[in-house]
């Protein structure tokens, strides 16, 4: 069965097209630093906002309705969606797809029936992959949504429910490393507090950092050799996440021994939360090696939570690409689409232009920041703002040959030279001219 009728796959036509269902940008094969776009992006589609989210909020029901979900039958809902999915990703030729183990199968009775119910899912998934040659960039659990983890989920009070998510994310590395997938991400979920009244902040991270290391173990167990990724998020749904922002998961993860084992996977809209920029976040784990993987979305600078629209911005996804390309681009992680369509924007043919926009956004942002990169625009503007380093004084507090003493002596025979403006309107119009003029 189609489902989306009368939609061909959508194919680059440039950007004079005036097609609404044809990249602009986005072309898979032309090369861009030595490698194509399909292999430089790596866009993944989000299962679940693409497929399970109906366009409920918090002041109203779901306003979609769906032709795979047209059925009582959980079972044949589920999979409706993998074949509905599968066809959507071919069209918009999406290489990835990423989920969450309800996503893929809904909650069963107790944990043998749900375990049950995503083994009879996996294998239709897994023919699928075959079918296409779409891969898994990555898998997680859902450790959140049901009621069970009011209080958290490895950071609960409750012993049991800690017990319960272990089960749950052992079932879930299974079934990543079963699909291929190349990468497993821990998103904080409600692994956070409300009020330090009730909350024993020591206890909780101490028991995530331990549910962690079991994570670690059992995927060397078992021979899963995908990257683990912690993703950084401030707020919501509690008010204060463990995992508030890139330096926060940083700290946590070196404490507790982690950070050989964890890279980052960074979102948009995530950094606007914490008060960063896209950019702020990935320059963070770039210039410290735990850089991953990206979630591409954006926030609204007028709305103080997480809206998950879809990337419009071209110039925040070139700063982003800037810093993608500088950490030596995309290995095992790429860029998924945790994205969602407006609730008004009901309609299947809305799911293509929103990945079309998006993908063409990242597109023409690789471009323009690969052009500055080619040109050393800003790194030649920093190598010559630091360049007191390299030489005299400046390298000995580099090398490590001068202590209080010894700069004391300095300053007191040579005292400063002077400052020089840091351009920053300067180089701001630059960038302003590359994102226009790049071809």
């Amino acid at each position: 069965m189609e489902y989306f009728e009368g939609i061909n796959k959508v194919n680059y036509e440039g950007p004079e097209s005036k097609n609404p269902l044809a990249f602009k940008y986005y072309n898979p094969d032309e090369t861009v630093m030595g490698k194509s776009m399909k292999e430089q992006l790596r866009f993944a589609m989000s299962y679940w906002h693409t497929f399970t989210y109906m366009g409920n909020d918090p002041f109203g029901v779901g306003t979609m309705f769906r032709p795979w979900d047209n059925t009582e039958d959980v079972m044949e809902k589920a999979k409706r969606r993998v074949h509905a999915a599968f066809e959507f990703m071919e069209k918009l030729q999406i290489p990835f797809f990423c989920f969450h183990d309800r996503d893929i199968a809904s909650e069963g009775k107790d944990l043998k029936e749900t375990n049950e119910r995503l083994d009879v899912i996996v294998p239709i998934i897994k023919e699928e992959m075959g079918r296409t040659g779409i891969k898994c960039l990555w898998g997680t659990a859902n450790a959140f949504s049901n009621p069970r983890y009011v209080h958290g989920a490895g950071t609960s009070c409750n012993a049991t429910v800690f017990a319960y998510a272990a089960a749950q994310i052992k079932k879930a590395i299974e079934i990543t490393k079963e699909l291929g997938g190349e990468n497993y991400v821990f998103w904080g979920g409600r692994e956070g507090y409300e009020t330090l009244l009730n909350t024993d902040t020591g206890l909780e991270l101490d028991n995530f950092a331990r549910l962690l290391h079991m994570a670690v173990d059992y995927g060397k167990e078992i021979g899963f050799t995908g990257q683990f990724l912690i993703e950084p998020k401030p707020k919501e749904p509690t008010k204060h996440q463990y995992d508030t922002d890139a330096a926060t998961v940083l700290a946590f993860l070196r404490k507790y021994g982690l950070e050989k084992h964890f890279k980052l996977n960074i979102e948009a809209n995530h950094a606007t939360l914490a008060m960063h920029t896209f950019q702020h976040e990935l320059n963070q784990c770039r210039i410290n090696g735990v850089f991953g993987s990206v979630d591409a979305n954006q926030g609204d600078s007028n709305l103080g939570w997480d809206t998950d629209q879809f990337p419009t911005n071209v110039y925040d996804t070139t700063l982003a690409m800037y810093e993608v390309l500088l950490a030596g681009g995309f290995t095992k992680g790429g860029l998924n689409f945790d994205s969602k369509v407006r609730r008004a924007s009901f309609e299947e043919s809305d799911l293509f232009y929103a990945y079309i926009a998006g993908m063409d956004t990242f597109a023409r942002g690789l471009k323009v920041a690969a052009k500055l990169l080619e040109d050393k625009v800003f790194e030649n503007f920093k190598a010559e703002r630091y360049a007191s380093y390299n030489q005299g004084i400046g390298k000995g507090i580099v090398d490590g040959k001068v202590g209080f003493k010894e700069l004391e002596a300095y300053a007191l025979e040579n005292g400063i030279t002077p400052n020089v403006s840091g351009r920053q309107e300067l180089l701001e119009s630059i960038l302003n001219q590359y994102i226009m003029e790049t071809k």
